[in-house]
This record gives C-alpha cells, structure tokens and sequence, in this order.
C-alpha cells in the first residue's frame, strides 16, 4: 500500500479518484504540519537564526493519524504543490513521519490529471534542500521583521499595527501615490480636430498634428488655439500623402499568475483573493459527474512562466484546426519572451486538457468558476492561433502648412480575435476607425473645427489590477502573496476601497512615514526587489540562507534599538460627533475600518456599539420617501438603502437617480455595462436602458 499525502482535502480527493483504493491511500496534510510558535519570536538570534518548529496548534490528532498510516504504509510519496511553499510541506512531513532524509518520497505533478500523476508516481525524488531554504529564509526574514517591528508600532501609535517586508512598500506605494495627486498641479492644452467631407460628402475626422515649422503641435492656451483657428480660417485642405500598410497584431501569452489577477479583475470584477479561491478550486478538481469524477480543469496556479508544454501545444494546434480552420493555426508554433525576474519553474496557467471546452463543463461549475475558466481557455487557445492581419491607412492632410491626420484600419483576418477581444493602446484606439475612399491630392471640404482645452490630470489611484502589475514590475514579493498582501493592508486599516481604487487612510500615511524616517532601506522598492533575488539564489544553491537573514538582521537590530529611544509616541485623536451612545452615553467618534470610516462608541472594549455612517446621494427612498444612503455589505460592497432601516427595507445594488422611467414611471438606477454606465429601469420586467452616460477608464 502506497499512501500519498497532499496538502488539501480537494487536491486528496481528484488524486484518490485517479488512483483508487486498492493500492493508495490519499491524504491532506491541511496545509502545513509544523511552524513558527505564534507565542514567540521562534528564531534563536544567539544560534545563527535557527527556527525553533512545533506542531501546529489542533494538527496533533491528523498528524498521529499520518503517522499511523504511514507505519502500515510499504511507501510513502509526499505531494504537495510544486513550489516552495510545497517543498517546504513535505520538508516538514518527511521529518514529523520520520522518513529518511535520502529517501526519494517527493513527487510533483504541474496539472493534476491522472496521466500527470502516475507519471509522478514513477519518478519520485528527494525533498530539494535549496527549495526548503529559501522557504525557510523568507519565512524567518519575515517572522524576525514583523516580530520585532510589530511591537515598536504598537508602542508608539496603535496596538494591532503590522509592519512587512512586502505589505509595507505596497502601502509605501499607494501613500506616495496620493502625494503625488495632491501635489499635482494642472497644465492646460488644447487639441484641434478638423471635420472633412471628401468627393462624395461623406465625413471624417483628422487630428492637428504638427504646426508650421514641422515640429509635433503644441496647444497651450486658448490664444495660442486662436491664432491657429485664424490662419486655417481660409485653408484649403489638400491629401498630401496617404500611406497603407498591412499590421500584424500577435496575440498576449497565456496567463501568468499575475496576468490572470490583472485580467480577472478588469473583465470579471473579481479582487486577486477571490481569483485565486476560484483558480484553486479549478486547479485541484472539479466533480464533472459520475461518469468523469473529480478532474482538474487548469494547471498549477502559482507561475511568472509563460512557457507551454510541447504536448498541450500539439493539443491546442489540432482544436483550433478543427474549430477555426488551418488559417488560425500559425506555421511556427509561438514561443514566449520569459520576463528577466521570471523563475519558468512551472508552465503558464492553461486548459488541462483541450476535451474540455468551456460550455461542456459549465453545468457542473458555478457561475464565477465558469467565468474564469472561459478567461483562462480562451486566453491559452488565442496565444496558439494566427495573427490579426489589418490594413492600416494613415492620410496626411496639409492646410496652410499646418498638417492633419487622420487613420483607420480594416480587419482583413481575425486570427486570435475570433476568441479573445483584447484592449487596445491609445494608437491602435486611433486607428481603429473605417475612412472612405480618398485620393491623393484631392481637395477637401471644411465642415467644421472643433478646439478642445484639455488639462492634464494627475497620475490615477492604484485599482487592484494596477497595484499587482506594479509590485510583478518591481519584483516585489511572487505573484502568489499579492492577494494575501491586499487582504493585510485593507485588514489593518492602513487603506481603504473607495470606487474600486485604494486611497492610504491617516494610519497608513503615519506608518509609512516612520518607517521610511527609521527604516529607510527595508521599505525601500530595491531592497524588497534584491531581497527576492537573493531568495531566488538560495532556491538555486548559490546563497546560504542563513548568511542572508545574518546580513539583512545585523543592521535591521541597529536601526530597531534607534527607533525604540528617538521614535515619538503617535497620538491619533478620533473626531468626535455629536451623536450620543444610547448605550453608555458617550460622546460617538469616526473611526475609518477596511471598508471605510464608520461610527463607534470611544468606550471599546467595554461598549461595542457601532453603527454606519449615513452617506445619502440626494435621492428619495422610492418607497417611503426616505434618504436613500449608501451602506456596505459584511464582505464591503457598496450598494443602497434607505435610512428608514429596518421599519423600511427597500435595497438596491445598483446607484439610484432622480429621473424616471418614460415608459413605466419607476426609478432609474445606474448600472454598469462592458462599454460604461447606463441609466436602465429599476422594474423588474421593464427593459427600458438609456444611451451611454459614462464611460470611465477600468483598472
């Protein structure tokens, strides 16, 4: 009997499916066996950092079990996930299970399908020393930083603060952010478009480009727009040149870790923690009904690598030939440029198996694990197809010496965008209009001007999408600890979600004020970046990882006894409200939580009361004529109600408005759609919807 041990019950359960009962015996560890006692620091400083490992607290009884199991066992193969994380598992378990250190009981599987693993069962090997020390670096780097820092906060500002090798540069970034929009001061420009009929009066547009003396167009103010509207006053407007071309537009590689995140989340609305629940879900196996059991439907979860197994290629090749035709099938199967920071340890996240399309699956999904499915099928099949092909046509128009521009393009083959629409950059957004027949040196007709002042506007806030392709940019942290990292900030408070971006609250602002005044270097992007190398260079053997705690601690130790003596106690004074606590009769203060700033009595722990702070929109309650407020769910969505709650319980997700409904007279809500906001009917039945409202810039 061979028992297997993984670290989930879902990943257990595909695994026994695959293999059945009669020679294996599947097991989950439920995550690691043993770690760092939380009670104490658990890092021995006088015996060159040397983890002190105990047995998680309630792990007793199922490690007895494993432990059992494995004395009736004739083998036992250790799989957990094939990362560090993992490796460090097994590291564990080998040594709680009493397995001899040069007995080859790892095994790994990227996708777990029953060919991958019994092909895994077949070559198992020792447990990866070099992998478990770089786990093992991280782990007490991070355990010496937040222990030790922690306690400095809580004395000096608040108590349940938190201080991170990674958490606190992403807070770090989203502060220096908002500096930045405040300190923005902004610049005027003017654009100009000029509206032309050609031969046959149909219309277009071209766009200002350059000036007289041939140099880019500069508009800085509504004299300088002038002066130019008046010297095209009389112009006659002549096509100079007109230059066609053909463009090739290649597809994005399959998903990485962190593209998936940035994807989800710009498509589906869905946060990285949610991405990453769903995407584990989907990885370690979904119950596809009696007749195909538990199977998992994508590769591991946790990659910077865009790489694809030749095999799945072959697959990908014979579906799009079958579903699309041999055009879509590119003549040189397409290779991906890995970044410089990426570890290509594992392929990029695909499709297990091309047999398993989307909509054969869809009933035995729920509705998010199906929408992500579909994003991460039609991701890897389109970075398989062909090309896009355009015709692209750039006209040049000239005009009293100033000269005009206008493009557009023409899909002449779909290629990949037949399965996966992909957003496009300001010039391809440009050129993505149809002109009509023009000629060369034809002569054409003004119909209007249009002057347009613009200002510059300040650098945006950080979305989720952005904050996670940033850190990837600046090698902070892996891919896999960006949403566990966006939980911490939002859980200790020092940021808030206002309308899908992050914006600092006054406790994230102090805290990274101090550690950037103490602990300059720890919070700096570089040394979170280097930090992350050396990590890489430990899984490779070429660092000894307790030379690397030694070297990052000896200063850190300087720096922290620095702190403790100059570092002023914070006092952070609530604002106080006139609102009484009808249960102990003090005096209501704001208070700012992850969700945003609500009500609390200042008596806390001893009196608890809390209550929402009524933000009202200026709408009626269409029921009795109440303040419609915004309010937040427990999980922090936003949606509506009325200030009457709970004597009136009308709610709403949607923003309600002022106006009504021309063809039932109900209330008409805001809501999103892929192209912006619209106003629709508040009704169930009506389907009134009104044109586009707004159009904001996702992500």
């Amino acid at each position: 009997m061979v028992l297997i041990i993984v670290e989930s019950p879902a990943k257990a359960k595909t695994i026994g499916n695959f293999l059945g009962s009669k020679n294996y015996t599947v097991k989950s560890s439920m995550g690691h066996i043993r770690d760092l006692p939380k009670s104490q620091l658990g890092v021995d400083l006088e015996q060159n950092f040397e983890p002190k490992y105990i047995t998680i607290r309630g792990k007793g009884e199922l490690l007895k079990e494993l432990r059992t199991l494995a004395k009736k066992s004739d083998r036992v193969l250790l799989a957990p996930d094939p990362d560090r994380e993992g490796e460090a598992i097994a590291w564990h378990l080998q040594h709680s299970l009493g397995i001899d250190q040069h007995e080859k009981c790892r095994i790994e599987f990227n996708e777990i399908t029953k060919n991958a693993v019994q092909q895994a069962i077949k070559s198992p090997r020792q447990i990866d020393g070099n992998r478990v020390n770089a786990q093992q670096a991280r782990r007490v780097l991070d355990r010496l930083l937040g222990y030790k820092l922690s306690p400095l906060l809580w004395a000096k500002v608040r108590k349940g603060l938190s201080a991170g090798r990674v958490q606190s540069v992403a807070v770090r970034l989203i502060v220096e952010r908002e500096e930045e929009i405040r300190a923005f001061q902004p610049r005027e420009y003017w654009s100009l478009a000029a509206k032309l009929l050609n031969r046959e009066q149909i219309s277009f547009k071209a766009k200002l480009v350059k000036d007289q003396s041939g140099k880019n167009v500069e508009i800085n103010n509504k004299k300088e727009m002038d002066q130019i509207l008046e010297y095209l006053l009389d112009a006659n407007y002549e096509i100079v040149e007109i230059k066609k071309r053909e463009k090739r537009r290649n597809p994005s590689p399959p998903f990485t870790t962190s593209s998936l995140q940035q994807e989800a989340y710009k498509r589906l609305g869905f946060v990285a923690k949610k991405t990453m629940r769903l995407a584990q879900q989907l990885y370690e196996g979904v119950d596809l009904g009696k007749k195909a059991g538990t199977q998992g439907l994508i590769t591991y979860i946790r990659t910077d690598s865009t790489r694809v197994a030749t095999v799945a290629q072959e697959e990908a090749k014979k579906y799009i030939n079958t579903e699309f035709g041999a055009d879509f099938v590119p003549k040189k199967t397409p290779q991906y440029i890995q970044g410089k920071k990426s570890q290509d340890a594992h392929e990029a996240i695909r499709p297990t198996s091309m047999e398993k399309p989307p909509q054969a699956v869809k009933d035995h999904l729920t509705r998010d694990q199906y929408r992500l499915y579909k994003l991460v099928w039609d991701r890897f099949v389109a970075s398989q197809m062909s090309p896009a092909i355009m015709d692209v046509t750039t006209v040049e128009i000239e005009a009293n010496k100033y000269q005009f521009r206008a493009s557009g393009s023409i899909i002449k083959f779909m290629g990949f965008l037949k399965i996966y629409q992909e957003e496009q950059s300001e010039e391809e957004a440009e050129e993505s209009g149809v002109l009509p027949k023009l000629e060369q040196g034809e002569n054409l007709k003004l119909d209007r001007l249009e002057p347009k002042q613009h200002f510059t506007e300040p650098p945006p806030r950080y979305s989720e999408a952005s904050l996670v392709r940033t850190l990837e940019e600046l090698g902070i942290g892996r891919p896999s600890t960006y949403a566990p990292t966006i939980d911490n900030i939002l859980n200790r408070g020092y940021v808030i979600r206002e309308n899908k971006v992050f914006v600092p609250t006054e406790i994230g602002q102090i805290v990274v004020g101090l550690l950037k005044e103490f602990f300059t270097e720890i919070i700096e992007v570089t040394f979170t970046a280097d930090m992350e190398q050396k990590l890489d260079e430990i899984e490779e053997g070429d660092l000894d990882w307790k030379m690397v705690v030694g070297d990052f601690y000896e200063p850190f130790a300087t720096l922290l006894e620095k702190a403790e003596q100059e570092m002023g106690e914070i006092e952070l004074a609530d604002e106080e409200t006139d609102e009484v606590c009808e249960k102990c009769g003090r005096n209501m203060v704001i208070k700012t939580g992850r969700y945003g700033k609500f009500i609390a009595c200042p008596g806390f722990p001893e009196c608890k009361n809390t209550r929402p702070i009524m933000e009202t929109i200026g709408v009626p309650c269409p029921n009795c004529q109440g303040e419609v407020v915004l309010r937040r769910s427990k999980k922090g969505r936003a949606f509506y109600g009325c200030s009457n709650y709970p004597d009136c319980q009308w709610v709403s997700w949607h923003k309600p408005t002022l106006e009504k409904c021309p063809v039932c007279g109900s209330m008409l809500v805001e809501k999103r759609s892929k192209k912006g906001m619209q106003r629709v009917c508040s009704k169930d039945g009506c389907e009134y919807k009104s044109s586009l409202i707004l159009n904001k810039e996702r992500g």
